[in-house]
């Protein structure tokens, strides 16, 4: 039994924006002052003056996801495909996120692949799905699910799957495991869960990473 097969169904997971009345720049700014000050340096110093500034402009970009709705992506659909009704896979879709434990950089690449029902979307939407999750603080399980719930609610396709390779910076940079180690997960939903067949197709189409990553 494969891993895939192995998996249990996870429920949509609730959408969490952010929250209402957060802290001004100001604030925000004086926030990192205060880290800078507890590692051992004097955020004072010439090189260190704006880094708060800069910091308070990377987290805009970095989290920006918290101001997007991956359902407006999704939501221009096509129906005029003269009947097609086989495998969609976008693969290789690169992405940067941060681990909500450590504020550390995961990065890596996922593939979505699903069958469709009455309504396609375009290529590039099921990426932009994919930034908005990621420019969150994540869990790389968790963003599995959420690309492939997104998908199959909006969507309504026969099946849907999403397979996540990353690296885990946390892991790297602190010493728990050397450079090289990826995690995959993935989330099979509809025929691409019941359907050994379709499932074998869709993972031959991105590589069969999950096979690679039981190895």
């Amino acid at each position: 039994m494969s891993a895939i097969d192995r998996v249990k169904p996870i429920r949509p997971p609730r959408e969490t924006a952010g929250a209402e009345g957060r802290p001004s720049r100001a604030e925000a700014e004086a926030a990192i002052r205060t880290l800078l000050s507890w590692a051992g340096d004097d955020p004072a110093r010439e090189g260190l003056r704006d880094t708060p500034a800069r910091v308070a402009r990377a987290f805009e970009e970095w989290f920006s996801g918290y101001k997007l709705d991956p359902v407006d992506f999704l939501a221009r659909t096509f129906e005029e495909v003269e009947g097609y009704d086989e495998l969609i896979v976008l693969r290789d879709i690169r992405f940067e996120s941060h681990c909500e434990h450590h504020l550390a950089p995961i990065i890596g690449k996922v593939h979505v692949g699903y069958l469709p029902g009455h309504k396609v979307v375009g290529i590039s939407k099921l990426a932009r799905v994919v930034e908005t999750y990621a420019r969150r603080l994540q869990v790389q399980e968790k963003m599995t699910a959420q690309i492939a719930h997104s998908i199959q609610n909006v969507l309504e396709p026969r099946g849907v799957a999403v397979v996540v390779e990353a690296q885990h910076q946390c892991m790297t940079t602190r010493g728990v495991h050397k450079p090289g180690v990826a995690m995959v997960t993935s989330t099979m939903l509809g025929a691409l869960r019941e359907d050994a067949s379709t499932r074998r197709e869709f993972l031959a189409m991105i590589g069969n990473p999950v096979s690679r990553g039981e190895g």
